[in-house]
């Protein structure tokens, strides 16, 4: 199953954002420009996991801060910037869950579920799209769950998705298709 991913960017695309990194690395102000262009794509990352509005847009306004303290640490590797900054999004809404006892929250809909069902490629679709949402929201722990929904629900490619885990492409790959297998069991 080929999937695109709406973040994917092309050569010049990251060629330019890399001008755009450093340049705010030498001009603080300069940051606005990455502010700009990525504060809705990270508030809806946190947002579509807190289901909180005041709690995402505090943790989406931490997690700019801290980009904004810690660019001078932050190293091209030839995905978008966006990468490092969901990385430190994660981050951000793994220690809310940690020190506010928040809830974890998993929208998803129906057309993800399909891609889930055909993907662990069971024949009675139907009678399973009730079941699904229970048997993820049981069965998967806190970092399978993740890989789930950058998989299915927000399209990423595999090599975005270790990016921002901090794993090897292969590794996202090799770990999504054994929670699917996972999935597979629990279901049959």
């Amino acid at each position: 199953m080929l999937q695109t991913s709406k973040y994917h960017a092309t050569k010049t695309d990251l060629a330019n954002e890399l001008v755009q990194v450093e340049d705010a690395k030498k001009n603080p102000a300069k940051f606005a420009v990455l502010y700009d262009k990525y504060y809705e794509q990270i508030f809806r990352f946190i947002y579509q996991r807190l289901d909180d509005k005041e709690q995402a847009f505090d943790a989406t306004q931490q997690v700019f801060v801290k980009a904004l303290e810690n660019l001078h640490k932050y190293e091209f590797r030839g995905v978008p910037f966006a990468s490092w900054l969901y990385r430190i999004a994660s981050s951000e809404v793994n220690n809310l869950f940690r020190s506010q006892k928040a809830q974890r929250t998993v929208n998803i809909d129906s057309v993800s579920i399909y891609g889930i069902i055909e993907e662990i490629q069971e024949s009675k679709i139907e009678e399973y799209h009730d079941k699904i949402v229970a048997i993820i929201a049981e069965n998967l722990e806190e970092d399978e769950l993740q890989l789930i929904e950058m998989r299915f629900f927000e399209k990423r490619s595999f090599k975005e998705m270790g990016e921002i885990l901090e794993i090897t492409e292969n590794n996202a790959k090799v770990k999504t298709y054994r929670i699917l297998d996972k999935l597979k069991k629990i279901i049959k």
